[in-house]
């Protein structure tokens, strides 16, 4: 991947000569000619990266010029941040006036001069590598392209598996049933208008096996007059698709060739297609096709007669289907991998085929589940590892030794070769700037859940997002990560209710080739208890549950993104010497590290954009942070630093800063959260798009008015709001015209939050937390469009808020819950919340009763209800939520949950069309004493629910069952905020 080392190194080069010209003095020609011939080199770098990668019956010598061009890189990458932390230190002093400052200089001009012939000698020495690598890359032959994937036309010998796939007898398939007569339905049946049908997967999933079972059906072979199968694969020629299509057709219908195939232009083949297809119903399969805009030079070919002409194709990006869109109704079959029980069937199948009747013996059975589960699902993985068992001795201590080598055999046993390539392509056909972001996953442990916004800004500090007119760099990481998932290369975990992803994670499959990249590339250093790479040159580094012993091999390293996790132990004697020996980092990530202090020179880390001590033990940030003049991201969430120092206001480039602390030892109320300290100056942080959370109590009016000079705010977290202040707040919310996310919290439960003073509300917003007392719901509140979360808590509203909220077009979710509302009923009327998925009403010590007419809350999936002693009967009109998928009931009155008795309670029928039913409810005293019941089961689901916060205290009074349910039994929907 030298192209993606390459390519953005030339981008810092060009910044760098812009904005230091006046620095580099006497070497800006030298460096203006690096430039140069990295911009020479880079045009035959894609077809040397293709050669490299296709392990073709080449000379070494191409992969060894890769590697230099990345060597060389990597040096020149190193010099720059070397040079520019040179500059930053003797020419960007605070600013000082008088003679002492003139002294200042002439300290710094001298000690400049030292150092100044070893920068010239320097890019001496990196001209000279590049002139022979240039020099060397003619006799090899490359080819100049332009930019984009890696992928390549050559043709590569080895071995595809997923070629067995097309001659495979029924016995030997499991789990297909369903999506083939799937399938097949949208083929035969349906409109006359031509159909694109896309089956789509990760690599490996056997879209292909599947496809192929559907194309040779006997119902399919009877309904069409002709078909045709066209591999398509990442190279292709649009001319030799035309004839095979033609071809296949011809020879479907025992017709003979046609005349002159062979020498017809792409023209020609396009009219004698369409010319054949007259009044013809046809099917074609387009297998594994890759390029987004493949349909644009197929779809005038395959006329559209009304016949019912179907396409079918299987492909690894959604992308594809979506751009058939534009001319041709479109279905998309979405392929999951196998559940565990078919995984488990084919396994055996494999494995076991020629012993034990295809069975699995009662001493591997441990061993093989372990394996089965490894491979997630994947028919083309389970087919390749059951068949190289099948090889084996079938005895504990051999199928042991391969289970406890799983990840190595896959990447080098050369039975599992073909499986790992497949795999690749994936990789291979990603764009440069996204082979980077791919690889970065691979820095996280395995199975990690790996929250999409840290992911996000890591990549922006790292420098792989390129910046796109009219976008934030964080909406275009954004499109970034959603490319990979398209691509089925990064699986989505959880999902927020606007549909962006909050977590992801890798197949562990698919990790294991990311590991190999990564040591063959030298991307990162990985450090676990399983892994120890320390190959090549990097400047990346990942530890992961060893000792930090690991770090004090590394003096005056050139690593600049280290993240750490699982780590026992931090010592301060250690980290007193850590910034001198990381001083180039970029990527600081302490999140969970046991670290109660950071060093008080990290402001000399210059080129530090990134820094998270989430989840850490800090309590104090050292005022050299100001120094940090490239810092985008302070994350100090559930870490103990209160108050943040002034210097935070010097560092202009900040994006982000979330700092605040959840105490989850206390029952939930006003100081469950704790916010921030800041000083006035904020406003001068122009570039901040997320402030979380400020407690406005400090500070006072002109912190107030300077928040509304942060004109790029899309979240704002604030506390303590009084009604003094409420004025100024306004005015300053209505100036963020950017905003997102807005979440404020009162002074104390009986403080009035007058948010009436808003009379022209930021039109963006999406999330609105109120935590706190109201005379009435803001009358701006139904003039959101956009509005698709709603949280009110301690509002102690007389009049029903429903009225004022039901008719919000984009509302998602709903939170009513701690005394929001002091009325006896509340009523959802026909026609309300129209788009509403989940509702979560908890805490509403008034209220008697529930009402849901016909035809309110059509789309309903979840409904919370709990904590609420006059709440007597079970809600009536749930049994109109013919979308709702779940029903959480928590400590409600035992008059209601005896009304649910599957067998004699009288409310049943109400709830009877609901899949999922859960009744949580205290059990006895102790640490978070909750029991959760299936209704329909007599079984517990969960004997007690366990906490999942490092923080937590597990010597807990029994006054806490809100906390309970808000923090743990629910897994923190009911009032967690993103």
């Amino acid at each position: 991947m030298a192209e993606g080392v390459v390519s953005p190194l030339i981008d810092k080069l060009i910044s760098l000569l812009s904005r230091e010209a006046t620095l580099l003095q006497d070497i800006h020609e030298e460096v203006a000619d690096i430039k140069d011939e990295l911009e020479s080199i880079q045009s035959f770098l894609k077809d040397a990266d293709a050669r490299a990668a296709a392990e073709e019956d080449i000379s070494e010598g191409v992969k060894t010029w890769v590697k230099q061009v990345r060597e060389v890189a990597f040096r020149i990458d190193v010099f720059m941040d070397e040079y520019l932390l040179h500059v930053a230190q003797h020419h960007y002093p605070h600013p000082r006036q008088g003679f002492s400052s003139f002294l200042q200089k002439s300290a710094r001009l001298i000690t400049m001069s030292i150092p100044h012939h070893e920068i010239a000698v320097k890019v001496q020495k990196i001209k000279a590598l590049l002139q022979k690598i240039k020099e060397r890359s003619e006799k090899y032959g490359f080819q100049s392209t332009g930019l984009g994937s890696s992928s390549s036309a050559r043709n590569v010998r080895w071995h595809d598996p997923r070629k067995d796939s097309l001659y495979l007898d029924d016995r030997d398939v499991v789990g297909i049933e369903s999506p083939r007569d799937e399938l097949i339905g949208w083929l035969v049946e349906g409109q006359s208008h031509r159909t694109v049908v896309s089956v789509v997967g990760m690599g490996g999933l056997g879209k292909t096996t599947l496809v192929k079972k559907v194309y040779d059906h006997q119902m399919v072979k009877g309904y069409f007059d002709c078909h045709a199968w066209i591999p398509v694969s990442q190279s292709y020629n649009i001319e030799d698709l035309l004839r095979s299509i033609i071809k296949q057709f011809r020879d479907s219908r025992k017709e003979p060739p046609l005349l002159g195939i062979d020498t017809m232009e792409e023209e020609l083949l396009v009219n004698k297609l369409r010319e054949y297809l007259w009044q013809k119903r046809y099917v074609v399969v387009f297998d594994d096709v890759w390029k987004i805009d493949f349909w644009e030079g197929i779809k005038h070919a395959l006329l559209d007669s009304h016949m019912g002409g179907r396409i079918l194709i299987t492909t690894r990006n959604k992308e594809v289907a979506s751009f058939c869109k534009k001319s041709s109704p479109v279905h998309v079959y979405e392929l999951q991998a196998l559940p565990f029980n078919k995984a488990w069937e084919l396994f055996c199948k494999r494995a076991f085929q020629f012993d034990f009747g295809g069975q699995c013996p009662q001493a591997l059975k441990n061993l093989s589940i372990d394996i089965v589960k490894k491979c997630e699902g994947l028919p083309l993985v389970i087919v390749a590892i059951g068949g190289l068992l099948s090889t084996k001795d079938k005895t504990v201590i051999e199928w042991q030794n391969l289970h406890d080598s799983l990840g190595f055999e896959f990447r080098r046993n050369p039975h599992l070769a073909g499986v790992n390539k497949i795999l690749s392509l994936s990789y291979e056909d990603l764009p440069y700037n996204l082979k980077s972001c791919f690889l970065y996953l691979g820095m996280y442990p395995e199975d990690y859940l790996i929250n999409s916004a840290r992911l996000i800004r890591q990549w922006i500090a790292e420098g792989f997002v390129k910046e796109i007119e009219g976008k934030t760099l964080e909406q275009v990481s954004q499109e970034y990560l959603i490319e990979l998932i398209h691509r089925n290369l990064v699986q989505v975990s959880k999902v927020d209710f606007d549909g962006k992803v909050r977590q992801c994670r890798l197949h562990d499959l698919l990790r294991e080739i990311i590991l190999q990249k990564m040591k063959d590339l030298s991307f990162c250093y990985n450090f676990s208890k399983h892994e120890s790479s320390l190959e090549g040159l990097t400047r990346r580094m990942s530890v992961d549950g060893v000792s930090y012993v690991v770090l004090t091999g590394f003096e005056n390293t050139h690593i600049h993104s280290l993240l750490l996790f699982n780590l026992d132990e931090l010592p301060k004697f250690y980290m007193n010497t850590f910034c001198a020996n990381f001083k180039l980092l970029k990527v600081m990530d302490f999140e969970d590290a046991p670290l109660d202090c950071i060093p008080e020179d990290v402001g000399n880390l210059f080129h530090l954009r990134y820094l998270s001590l989430r989840n850490t033990k800090v309590k104090m940030l050292p005022k050299s942070i100001g120094k940090l003049q490239n810092l985008e991201t302070l994350d100090l969430k559930q870490s103990l630093v209160f108050d943040i120092p002034v210097e935070i206001n010097m560092l202009h480039k900040l994006r982000h800063l979330i700092a605040y602390h959840r105490n989850n030892r206390i029952d939930f109320n006003l100081a469950w959260e704790k916010g921030v300290k800041i000083q006035k100056g904020v406003g001068c942080l122009k570039n901040l798009q997320k402030l979380c959370i400020v407690e406005l109590n400090y500070g006072g009016v002109d912190l107030i008015e300077e928040l509304g000079k942060l004109r790029q705010l899309r979240n704002l977290g604030i506390k303590n709001a009084s009604k003094e202040t409420m004025m100024v707040l306004c005015a300053s919310i209505e100036k963020m015209n950017h905003l997102q996310s807005l979440y404020i919290a009162s002074i104390r439960e009986d403080e009035i939050i007058d948010l009436q003073f808003i009379s022209s509300p930021p039109q963006c917003l999406q999330r609105l937390y109120i935590i706190g007392r109201l005379e009435k719901l803001p009358d701006w509140i139904p003039k959101l469009q956009h509005l698709a979360k709603l949280t009110i808590c301690w509002s102690r509203l007389n009049e029903d808020p429903l009225e004022v909220i039901q008719n919000l077009p984009s509302l998602w979710k709903l939170i009513i819950s701690y005394e929001a509302y002091n009325g006896e009923q509340l009523h959802f009327k026909v026609g309300g919340f129209p788009k509403l998925r989940e509702l979560i009403l908890s805490c509403l010590n008034a209220v008697h009763s529930l009402l849901i007419d016909e035809g309110a809350l059509p789309l309903l999936e979840e409904l919370l209800i709990g904590f609420s002693p006059q709440l007597k009967e079970v809600p009536y009109g749930i049994q109109h939520l013919r979308n709702l998928k779940v029903l959480g009931i928590v400590d409600l009155p035992k008059e209601l949950e005896e009304s649910l008795d599957p067998e004699q309670g009288s409310h049943y029928w109400i709830v009877e069309h609901v899949p999922t039913i859960y009744l949580h409810h205290k059990v006895g005293t102790g640490f978070y004493g909750y029991d959760t019941h299936i209704l329909r089961s007599k079984h517990l689901m969960l004997s007690r629910v366990q906490t999942t916060n490092k923080n937590d205290d597990h010597n807990v009074n029994d006054n806490n069952s809100i906390n309970v349910l808000v923090e743990k039994a629910l897994s923190r929907r009911w009032l967690q905020r993103p």
